[in-house]
């Protein structure tokens, strides 16, 4: 049983008098129904689970009127076992996506308020589903994504304490044990190459082999794919494959902005127009992660995003190594390659803050001055690099903490214990970002970025 965040966050709205129904996006597999199921189990006296794609069924049970009472009939006629008791009673919709109906109805069983209501579905589904009048201010929307880096460490069995020991090392800018350190690499180069997909993770704790966790990768791949042949119209379905499989090679290169001539099949002069719709379902689908360029780092930084120059990153690095040449993961784990190879460990910084609600963005200008990454970390507009291997260098570093952009804090993450250098700039080991900061510390144009999303 692994163990989520998002737990945490379903007893609080449990808890919660008033509370609306409750609304679970996310990609395919990333453990949605399985999470909600067992808290319904630990939770309440009786729980109803409708799967609007394994029962297409129980649709009929949303036809017709759709106030509570007409609703709550339906269902127990349905299930005559169930103790329709407020208070102790979930109602769990499953795929709602198949079901725009039941979407509907999510506004009368928050106003009736006697039985919690979760509902959840694909993030396509979600999105590409006709739905007649959406819930609107009657259901709280979250995102459930893939395990985090800490989500991966209790799967390992890693204790509290020593998580807690490196966060506060972290966050306390202090020099960590070296043995601690080292270990926390070694995992951390696991979690590169596993991912955080719960079947996946499973799977490497069930087996401690590679060779299963790439097996299950090509599996969720192979389930994407198939999503993308059921929802997207027949004219876009190779450009949208041949998108996808750019990726590793489009974050291969030194300058890893997103370049439409690097899709296979593209043609001269194609451009936005062409494959822009395929990248906006692969981001749909929960696939990849767009960091948009700026047109000068300065807050507020959601006023300065370039719309039409961006970054693409995929959501699970451990799925961007599975689709990458047979043997990169192997040979990443062995110290054969570095883990900035191939764009990995830029990837897996552009995961780590994704997964804390952070909308990512980076600085370029004229080709010759690029950061990884810019972010406003409570007010301070801040540079974050990721430097592996033998070249620690960061030019661009240098140049935005300079009279001329007077960015005051920079970040280091490297292989290297935790120091202040004599400029003010903080260095961490590569895993480091997990524990950085929290999500709260982060705001994009003055608004929480981390709004309603959960590991």
């Amino acid at each position: 049983m692994l163990r989520r965040k998002i737990t945490d966050y379903f007893l609080k709205w449990k808890n919660t008098s008033d509370k609306k129904c409750l609304l679970v996006k996310g990609a395919r597999q990333v453990g949605k129904t399985f999470i909600i199921e067992d808290f319904a189990k630990k939770n309440y006296g009786n729980y109803i689970y409708i799967n609007f794609e394994l029962t297409p069924e129980m649709k009929s049970a949303f036809d017709g009127d759709l106030d509570a009472d007409s609703l709550v009939r339906n269902l127990s006629i349905r299930f005559p076992r169930i103790k329709f008791t407020p208070g102790d009673l979930l109602i769990f919709l499953d795929e709602i996506q198949s079901c725009p109906n039941a979407r509907v109805a999510l506004k009368s069983f928050s106003l009736d308020g006697r039985f919690d209501v979760i509902a959840s579905g694909s993030l396509l589904g979600i999105k590409y589903k006709d739905v007649t009048s959406y819930p609107v201010g009657y259901e709280t929307a979250i995102e459930l994504r893939s395990l985090d880096f800490e989500e991966f460490l209790w799967a390992l069995g890693i204790s509290d304490d020593i998580i807690s020991y490196v966060s506060d090392i972290v966050r306390k800018k202090m020099h960590m044990d070296n043995s601690v350190m080292e270990k926390m690499n070694e995992y951390y180069k696991w979690y590169s190459v596993v991912g955080g997909m719960p079947k996946v993770v499973s799977k490497f704790i069930e087996t401690n082999s590679f060779g299963e966790v790439l097996s299950e990768q090509r599996d969720i791949i192979a389930g994407y794919m198939n999503d993308i042949a059921k929802y997207a119209p027949e004219s876009k379905k190779t450009k949208i494959w041949s998108t996808f499989r750019s990726i590793p090679a489009q974050l291969a290169r030194e300058n890893k902005k997103f370049r439409y001539n690097g899709v296979e099949g593209s043609r001269p002069g194609d451009g936005s127009r062409t494959y822009n719709g395929s990248l906006s379902w692969l981001f749909d689908a929960g696939i990849v992660n767009y960091c948009h360029n700026l047109q000068e780092p300065a807050a507020p930084l959601v006023s300065n995003i370039i719309e039409d120059a961006f970054k693409v990153y995929m959501n699970d690095t451990g799925l961007l190594i599975s689709v990458m040449e047979p043997g990169v993961g192997v040979s990443l784990l062995s110290g054969d390659i570095m883990i900035n190879k191939g764009g990995i460990a830029e990837n897996m910084l552009a995961e780590v803050l994704a997964k804390k609600g952070i909308t990512l963005t980076y600085f370029e200008k004229s080709g010759k001055l690029e950061t990884d990454f810019i972010l406003n970390i409570d007010g301070t507009v801040t540079v974050l690099e990721v430097k592996s291997g033998n070249n620690k260098r960061s030019k661009s570093m240098g140049i935005v903490m300079s009279e001329k952009y007077k960015l005051k804090r920079g970040i280091k993450l490297e292989n290297t214990n935790v120091y202040v250098d004599e400029k003010g700039v903080e260095h961490y080991p590569l895993f480091a970002a997990s524990f950085l900061f929290d999500p709260c510390d982060v705001k994009i144009d003055g608004y929480l970025s981390n709004d309603h999303r959960y590991q």
